[in-house]
């Protein structure tokens, strides 16, 4: 069936980390019709256990699918897309582009073999962390941390409050002060609301780190299966869906008009 040039991209994340994956494919479809979704009740998602995320996200997205038809759904977060993209892709029946670690390219960027993977709690203990390094970073010291500080730090920037920097300070030290962490020479970014602060952490990194995350690889994927759709001539205003549309959702307001979102409403 002919998708229609108006079906939007459904972009999901717990907040506003999804941002950071947005951003590169609207520079690849500049004028793709966008949802962005934000489970704001159940924000943050990096401290639930799995079996709440398992259960949470594939509910969500069966309403947010239903109601806005899109034509593809982009999971804007490493933490429900290591826990329960095989499930969202099972119950969905439009495709699925998960958020996953940029080990990979750290691993081949790395010269001193020694990086960090910079996470919330529940992704930095998924299984899928661990095959992702055995299998691209077998001769590297792969360190990990996990930073609920930080996805708030983020969160706080965009509803315009100044950064705390001891936030992004403490989060690199919670891997330069590990074993062999003053070697770290990478630093995936495996939360996709890190992105949004590595300014903030590039200044508290007390040695050149390089930063490496997925959001372009990601907009070309997304690019990639879509390829053959038409899209409108010209951009939309985009959409913001909260499940809670709260005071401080509603300070995020300038921030997603940067990026082309003009109306927030409640699931």
């Amino acid at each position: 069936m002919a998708v229609p040039a108006d079906a939007p991209l459904l972009f999901f994340d717990s907040g506003v980390g999804g941002l950071s994956i947005l951003a590169p494919t609207q520079r690849v479809i500049p004028t793709a019709p966008i949802v962005y979704a934000a489970d704001s009740a159940g924000f943050p998602y990096g401290t639930k256990s799995e079996a709440e995320i398992a259960a949470r996200v594939p509910a969500l997205l069966g309403r947010l699918v239903e109601r806005y038809r899109p034509r593809l759904v982009v999971i804007a977060c490493n933490t429900a897309s290591t826990i329960a993209l095989p499930v969202v892709r099972a119950a969905l029946d439009v495709p699925v582009v998960g958020t996953v670690p940029a080990i990979k390219p750290a691993a081949l960027l790395s010269k001193s073999r020694v990086f960090g993977v910079l996470g919330t709690d529940a992704t930095v203990r998924q299984p899928y962390v661990d095959r992702l390094a055995a299998e691209h970073g077998a001769d590297c010291t792969v360190l990990r941390h996990g930073s609920a500080a930080l996805v708030q730090l983020a969160e706080a920037k965009l509803r315009g409050e100044r950064p705390d920097p001891a936030i992004a300070r403490d989060a690199l030290a919670g891997l330069l002060d590990q074993t062999d962490g003053d070697r770290m020479d990478v630093v995936v970014l495996a939360c996709t609301h890190f992105p949004l602060v590595e300014p903030e952490l590039a200044a508290a990194a007390p040695h050149p780190i390089r930063f490496v995350h997925g959001g372009e690889g990601i907009a070309r994927r997304i690019a990639y299966l879509t390829q053959d759709q038409p899209w409108p001539d010209a951009a939309s205003p985009g959409t913001a869906i909260f499940t809670r549309l709260d005071d401080a959702v509603l300070k995020l307001e300038n921030a997603l008009a940067g990026f082309g979102i003009r109306r927030m409403e409640a699931l």
